[in-house]
């Protein structure tokens, strides 16, 4: 005979078990995108046409990935209705994965110039800060999820001080490249297509920050968009 209280930890039990397989599929998630990304890099770095083409492939499974946890956040919020913390987790994986999705695309765009930069035969300027740059969102991507993993809020504004380091990387390696093509137009085709590496590779910076604002929120049930890295910190210490 199950009695109510019996009953009641049966489907709190249950509860934890869904809410820890959809964090898991998140951060299984994550594994494929940090790999997309570092293969986009070296396909392009490589000129590596089949590296590249595995990446676009690979971009189908992480759509695949991003709507399963959808469906699961939605089965949760409709079956369950979370309240509290409980609620801020799922919002907060919901919005993780659209994240991790759109970061996915960008190693996908990068993945797409490096067939076309492979098949010009070019090897142009600017391949060193695609390097040093892809690099260091690659961290951020996967210091953003430990921050989520292990609800590490002072990681997670670590990540959000370095997007600042990525864009001011980025901005001084467009600069470089722009010079570049101005000494010579004949540079400037091939110099187009690392520049739009570029862009992806400062975007992933981007969407690894909002990763870490949403780990922020998770844990202090803060709002921490659109704020400057001092009032982040300040929310962070406050709370």
């Amino acid at each position: 005979m199950i009695d109510k209280d019996t009953h009641s930890d049966h489907i709190s039990k249950q509860f934890s078990v869904e809410l820890d397989e959809v964090k898991s599929h998140m951060l299984e998630m994550g594994g494929h995108v940090e790999r997309q990304i570092s293969d986009a890099v070296v396909a392009l770095l490589e000129a590596d046409t089949g590296i590249a083409e595995a990446v676009t492939e690979g971009d189908k499974k992480i759509n695949q990935m991003e709507v399963a946890i959808d469906e699961e956040c939605t089965r949760i919020l409709a079956r369950r209705q979370p309240a509290a913390s409980d609620l801020r987790l799922v919002i907060a994986i919901s919005k993780a994965v659209n994240d991790l999705e759109r970061i996915g695309d960008e190693a996908g765009k990068i993945a797409k110039q490096a067939i076309t930069l492979a098949e010009s035969g070019e090897s142009p300027h600017g391949y060193i800060e695609v390097r040093h740059i892809g690099a260091h969102v690659g961290r951020m991507v996967r210091d953003a999820l430990d921050a989520f993993a292990r609800l590490d809020v002072d990681m997670a504004l670590k990540v959000a001080e370095e997007d600042k380091l990525v864009d001011a990387e980025y901005g001084t390696a467009i600069r470089s490249l722009i010079t570049y093509m101005m000494e010579d137009p004949r540079n400037i085709s091939h110099s187009i297509n690392v520049l739009w590496a570029f862009r992806s590779l400062e975007r992933v910076g981007d969407h690894a920050r909002n990763i870490a604002e949403h780990v922020i929120y998770l844990v202090k049930g803060k709002d921490v968009r659109h704020l400057g890295l001092k009032k982040m910190a300040e929310q962070i210490r406050n709370s």
